[in-house]
């Protein structure tokens, strides 16, 4: 993967740890179940397992919920490419929903696209164990 042009890499250790207590203290990740996956410069990974009290009539996982990681995802991928104390903000989100899920693991991965000065463009596509249900792009106003 590619952010502006740069290969992306392993974030340090400490890096990682901040970014991991982060998410910890974010109590509507904890209310969905989310989980960290992982995280390098540029990208981030988070999934939830499909669960009755996370889906619509039907059956299938709501689209609130998808929506809901594939920002997550988001937003801890532009935090791999600012500051520690910086702060983010999602100002555009456009998404697509391709399949539904009704059943086992999401995984919403995000990639930064462009990093401006106080703007970042990203990617993001949730997958299901088969293929992928939905996809975004998205907007981050990057506050100091």
């Amino acid at each position: 993967m590619s952010v502006g042009g740069q290969t992306s890499q392993e974030l340090p250790a400490e890096e990682l740890a901040r970014l991991r207590e982060t998410f910890a203290r974010v109590p509507y990740v904890g209310l969905l179940g989310f989980e960290f996956v992982r995280a390098e410069r540029g990208a981030a990974t988070f999934a939830l397992e499909v669960r009755e009290e996370l889906t619509r009539m039907g059956g299938i996982l709501h689209g609130g919920a998808v929506v809901s990681l594939l920002d997550t995802a988001a937003a801890f991928a532009v935090h791999t490419v600012i500051e520690p104390e910086g702060r983010t903000v999602t100002v555009d989100l456009t998404v697509h929903f391709l399949r539904p899920a009704s059943s086992g693991r999401v995984e919403a991965t995000a990639r930064v696209l462009r990093r401006g000065r106080r703007v970042c463009i990203l990617s993001v596509e949730a997958r299901d164990a088969a293929e992928i249900i939905a996809t975004a792009t998205m907007t981050y106003f990057i506050q100091t």
